[in-house]
């Protein structure tokens, strides 16, 4: 399959929506890490503009978890969030290594489905 026959299968998203991508090195034990990423998920799942997560992390701690927002305006309101701010506190003091962010527009999406 060519380049250009992959594009054409590609569809847009029908709607704006960004993507937050977040690669971190977890540091050794769990610390309550575990407990606090379960709360942010359910915290995450009910904020304003929130679409959707996925995460994975492999077993040297390499982690990338992607959530997705319907606005900038949605990102900001959750990056501001009380009980998020304590988390990212916590995951600066002792959880991670090092960790990055990016956030994108997500413009065209498809699947094997």
């Amino acid at each position: 399959m060519t380049e250009v026959e992959r594009e054409s299968e590609s569809v847009s998203v029908g709607h704006t929506q960004y993507a937050v991508i977040f690669s971190s090195q977890r540091t050794e034990g769990d610390n309550g890490y575990a407990a606090m990423a379960d709360a942010m998920e359910e915290l995450a799942k009910r904020q304003p503009g929130f679409i959707g997560i996925e995460s994975v992390r492999n077993e040297a701690g390499s982690g990338i978890t992607v959530s997705y927002w319907e606005s900038l305006e949605a990102i900001r309101q959750w990056r501001e969030n009380e009980r998020h701010l304590i988390a990212q506190q916590k995951g600066k003091s002792d959880w991670y290594k090092h960790y990055s962010v990016k956030i994108c527009k997500v413009e065209r999406e498809y699947s094997s489905n």
